[in-house]
């Protein structure tokens, strides 16, 4: 028969055990894992204070190459762009700043920004891609020429680059623009860039039309997001931003010297420069800008696009360096580029 003092002497049996599984615990267990868990944490500490301290000297570092660019840009600058139009095409998203600075390098460097192009989110839009293209199709018709063959990114671009002087037919005869400033193709420069602009696809600055001898396009200071889920194999699908933006700088590049720059960002997984280099474009890359060294670096980059053809420069993946090695010699005033005249022979009116 169970009664009440073998319930009581139960409890007070599992309490005991308790009790003196507690104390075996905080005595016996207690201080291995404690010094385990200190020694662990101390580590972690001087990880983090090594760490921390790199950072700093890497940081030192990278402000001293700042400097030290900022006081021998000049010479390492000077003339490689001299006598030559450069018009600044800005992807959506792209750093004011950074943009502000490329162009004090390529004046540096003795080029003339003439004007700029600021797409708008407008233009990458997924939604007005058709839209996009039957405006190309629209100019070039207006226009007398060809609207030209591909997606409608393909065909704008092909507009575009016109309208700034870098495509086909941009030029008459002996180097000379046709009359009233139209080309060959019949292509009035201002007319279309006015059109897409009135679209609300860019901005215009200055007076980009038909005055480019190189082009310096500016990719975004983040990769542009994904317009898809990803794949079922878990791949990432590619920023539709890419397939806006890329074909202009192909474009261009067609038949003027071009540079695509961006950031570490625009180098890596999704961006602008990574998509350019791994299709093989025909535009040269930079992926340092942002910090005076960058900058530098890619103008003779671009310089270098002038006189030898596209190279890839930085520190992100497919780069060839960070910058020329030799750099591209300076160029003697009013020298004429090999794939096209100077700015100031491009406009240079018809005699009578």
């Amino acid at each position: 028969m169970i009664d009440f003092r073998y319930h009581l002497v139960s409890i007070v049996a599992v309490f005991l055990a308790l009790t003196v599984g507690l104390v075996l615990g905080t005595t016996m267990l207690q201080d291995p894992l404690l010094n385990t868990l200190e020694s662990e944490t101390s580590e972690l500490r001087e990880q983090s204070e090594t760490l921390r301290a790199e950072k700093e000297r890497a940081e030192a570092l990278n402000d001293g190459g700042d400097a030290m660019a900022g006081v021998y840009a000049d010479d390492m600058l000077g003339g490689r762009l001299e006598g030559l139009g450069v018009v600044v095409v800005s992807a959506p998203g792209a750093d004011e700043e950074v943009r502000d600075g490329l162009e004090a390098r390529v004046e540096q460097a003795g080029g003339t920004v003439e004007g700029r192009l600021a797409l708008t989110d407008k233009y990458i839009d997924p939604d007005q891609a058709t839209f996009v293209g039957e405006l190309a199709d629209q100019l070039a018709e207006d226009a007398d020429g060809s609207a030209g063959s591909g997606g409608p990114y393909e065909r704008a671009a092909v507009r575009l680059a016109e309208a700034v002087g870098a495509g086909d037919g941009s030029e008459g005869e002996d180097g000379e623009d046709g009359e009233d400033g139209e080309g060959d193709a019949g292509i009035d420069g201002e007319a279309v860039l006015a059109g897409f602009a009135e679209a609300g696809l860019l901005a215009v600055e200055g007076e980009p039309a038909e005055a480019a001898d190189a082009a310096l396009v500016l990719a975004p200071a983040a990769p542009f997001p994904d317009g898809a889920p990803s794949t079922p194999e878990g791949e990432a699908s590619e920023p539709p931003g890419n397939d806006a933006v890329l074909p202009l700088a192909e474009a261009v590049a067609e038949d003027a010297p071009a540079l695509l720059a961006g950031g570490a960002s625009a180098a890596g997984p999704g961006g602008l420069v990574a998509r350019a280099r791994e299709d093989g474009a025909p535009v040269a890359t930079a992926d340092a800008v942002g910090r005076a060294v960058g900058d530098v670096a890619a103008v003779l980059a671009l310089a270098e696009a002038v006189g030898d053809g596209p190279g890839h420069y930085g520190v992100g993946p497919e780069a060839d360096g960070f910058l020329p090695d030799p750099p591209p010699p300076a160029r003697e005033d009013g020298e004429a580029s090999e794939r096209g005249g100077t700015s100031t022979e491009r406009r240079t009116p018809q005699a009578g």
